[in-house]
């Protein structure tokens, strides 16, 4: 007579032609490495391009004048259009928790 034993989720016996690591589990950590990992080329290929732009840029806002390199200048309105775009999403995810907070 054979008892079941309680199947914990991963298949111990792997299938033809399967590799070693096909049942192996994903996890946050995992997740954060491969983010760091291309944050880190997204990096490298950040600065090859502003050290490619470094010519001087005339960059006039109202009443003020700055010089800065043409890929520092393409830098910080990327980083500008993104916290303008957070901004707006967050304010928006607030809204919905807002109504989704009356609705309950």
């Amino acid at each position: 007579m054979t008892t079941a034993v309680p199947d914990a989720g991963a298949d111990p016996t792997p299938s033809k032609g399967s590799s070693k690591h096909k049942g192996a589990l994903k996890t946050r950590a995992g997740y954060a490495w491969i983010g760091l990992v291309i944050a880190a080329l997204i990096g490298i290929a950040l600065l090859v391009f502003i050290l490619q732009n470094l010519e001087q840029v005339s960059v006039t806002v109202f009443a003020w004048e700055w010089n800065l390199p043409l890929g520092v200048l393409v830098l910080l309105s990327v980083i500008a259009g993104a916290l303008v775009t957070a901004l707006i999403g967050g304010y928006r995810i607030f809204q919905l928790r807002r109504v989704a907070k009356k609705a309950q």
